[in-house]
């Protein structure tokens, strides 16, 4: 073993990662954007990534959650490809991604592009293991990723302006101003990213070429009061940029990729003494563009737009007991291409219900049905209990039924697409157990899924590939979590690890998915002393199959990365802030897909102004 790897499993093991500090200033009140996701998932895990955690990963959603979390990412190229996320040894398209309470992922494919989501524009991002179709709707197999930029009531005003410089020229901006009265009260974030990615491959003489990219956005979350009972709320949020591909040869074609997505929420909420209704309306709009050969017009896009009416009914029948009534409908229309103009309505009820019978116990259950025209969807239902015999101790025990729709490309894609395929089913259960000793928790969770009528695409008679339900795939495996939080006068310590071991088999060969880990592991360690702080992150990723029979000659070896970095503030009332970080501390060799290395040692220095 290389004195490198030796250094990373102890920074592992021996230095477990920090989480977010709260924040000092006096919160006067929050306003939920997703309400289900605080009230009906405490019979699963849910991991909050906030504060400093978001500051320290700033570049993409793949960045944050690679280090802080279970799930394995995998980019098709640093910073500029696709990046896809996936939970116990599932895809991408079965990883649900909810912004304010609204599923987003893409009508064309069936998943969220997380290179695409800027960490910088929102306050808090949650991390949601296990299924939670009966909530959230399609995908929500594996598990589901949670991005909120809440407003908050109260006289406040802050101003954040934030500047980060570091290697490849890389560059990333961000304002950020939250201010609030007693009836009025607004968060909002323009942010810009961009770099020139050109770094040189690890122990190669070739250079990440043609990989530069920028991206440009603005969230804006806001709320007014209009009296102690009803409340009128809007979520908004632009994102643009252009990524061009890193070449696999000198002698490849440059590309580039173009996106642009629109999300617009309103929600007018009323709280009774007994009840709390809300009522959404939305209207997303997603546009990509794929240039073959840059300078040239665009040779592949689409272009999707979505309306979605929700109303949420939520009633307590008395103080132990929660009833929560769901009805929506969602429209999309598509075209592009590759998918022609095609167009599909899904409506959809849900019921949900926690009852508290004890301190010590309580329950929560749900079911969901889906109606619409293009596929016949299953009856979806969970139920999960949570019991603490002792203080220092509690078991969670959860089961559902999950599914997935057919995305656009799967029914429509040019002369391949199916109309008549079936939405992907999973039946899964889990088992967690928490044990708290004044301020360090340890938790364990066992999953076992089964996931019925996997859509995949194969080859026809002739050169044309088209989707059937084929896989059925068994997985299970085990999630260790520690957190713990120590101080010593005015010194403290933060830390945070994460273990994952997941199988996920295809039943019939009985082999593992291509780019699914049996192992990964995260771990921090951060220190503060009155104005200076430190921290150390790393992460541990196994070997991954890239081939369907298993085969060792195409794996991509495991894998240890380092990051640390320390920070000072300046200034009695305002905050002047100035960071450094160093990335790939150890200059280790590795990649997540393959001929798509990552880039060795490098670092970036943040400067960061708080008025």
């Amino acid at each position: 073993m290389t004195a490198k790897k030796l250094l990373s499993i102890c920074f592992l093991f021996l230095g477990p990662m920090l989480w977010a500090q709260q924040d000092s200033i006096a919160l006067c009140e929050v306003v939920v954007g997703d309400a289900q996701l605080r009230k009906f998932s405490d019979t699963q895990h849910i991991i909050v990534l906030n504060d400093s955690v978001l500051g320290r990963n700033q570049g993409s959603l793949a960045a944050l959650l690679q280090f802080n979390s279970s799930v394995y990412l995998k980019e098709n190229g640093f910073g500029s490809g696709v990046a896809s996320a996936s939970f116990r040894g599932t895809t991408a398209q079965q990883t649900a991604v909810v912004w304010n309470g609204i599923n987003i992922n893409s009508q064309v494919n069936g998943q969220t592009d997380f290179n695409t989501i800027a960490t910088s524009g929102y306050d808090e991002i949650s991390v949601r293991s296990g299924g939670g179709s009966v909530i959230y709707g399609s995908s929500a197999i594996g598990g589901s990723v949670h991005l909120s930029s809440e407003p908050i009531f109260g006289d406040h005003l802050r101003n954040t302006i934030e500047a980060v410089y570091g290697s490849f020229n890389t560059q990333r901006y961000r304002y950020k101003a939250n201010f609030g009265s007693d009836k009025f009260a607004v968060n909002a974030i323009v942010y810009h990213n961009r770099s020139d990615n050109d770094y040189d491959f690890p122990n190669s003489t070739r250079k990440n070429r043609n990989g530069q990219f920028y991206n440009s956005g603005i969230n804006v979350a806001s709320a007014y009061k209009i009296s102690d009972r009803n409340f009128i709320k809007y979520f908004g949020e632009v994102y643009d940029g252009e990524r061009h591909f890193p070449l696999l040869t000198s002698s490849d074609t440059k590309t580039k990729y173009r996106d642009f997505n629109a999300r617009n929420l309103v929600e007018w909420t009323n709280v009774g003494n007994r009840f709390t209704s809300r009522l959404k309306a939305a209207y997303l709009h997603e546009r990509y563009g794929y240039f073959e050969n840059l300078g040239t017009p665009a040779t592949g896009f689409a272009t999707v737009e979505t309306l979605i009416g929700k109303y949420d009914f939520a009633y307590n029948v008395s103080d132990d007991i929660l009833v929560n009534a769901i009805v929506d409908y969602t429209s999309a229309t598509g075209r592009g291409s590759d998918i022609s103009n095609h167009s599909r309505g899904i409506g959809s009820g849900a019921l949900l219900f926690r009852h508290k019978i004890s301190p010590k116990f309580h329950y929560e259950a749900g079911i969901r049905q889906e109606i619409t025209e293009n596929y016949d969807s299953p009856l979806l239902y969970s139920a999960g209990i949570r019991y603490r015999p002792f203080s220092f101790y509690s078991v969670k025990l959860n089961g559902s039924r999950n599914f997935r729709i057919p995305t656009f490309n799967d029914l429509y894609w040019g002369d391949g697409g199916n109309p008549n395929l079936k939405p992907e089913s999973s039946y899964q259960v889990e088992i967690g157990n928490e044990l708290k000793f004044g301020k360090t928790t340890i938790a364990l969770t066992g999953y076992y899924m089964k996931i019925r009528d996997m859509i995949q695409w194969l080859p026809g008679t002739t050169s044309t590939w088209f989707p059937v339900n084929v896989n059925r795939v068994e997985s299970y495996g085990a999630e260790i979590m520690l957190e713990s939080r120590q101080n010593i006068g005015r010194h403290e310590l933060l830390l945070n690890a994460t273990y994952a071991y997941a199988v996920s088999e295809n039943e019939k060969t009985q082999k593992q998915l291509i780019y699914v880990p049996f192992h990964k592991a995260t771990a921090n360690l951060s220190y503060g002393f009155r104005k200076f702080s430190a921290h150390v992150q790393s992460l541990f990723n196994g070997e991954v199959f890239t081939r369907s029979d298993n085969n060792k000659r195409y794996n991509l070896e495991a894998y240890a990365v380092v990051n640390a970095g320390i920070c000072y503030d300046f200034g009695k009332s305002d905050v002047y802030r100035i960071g450094f970080q160093l990335r790939n501390a150890l200059d280790s060799e590795y990649e997540t897909m393959e001929n798509r290395p990552y880039p060795g040692r490098h670092c970036n220095v943040t400067l960061t102004l708080q008025l």
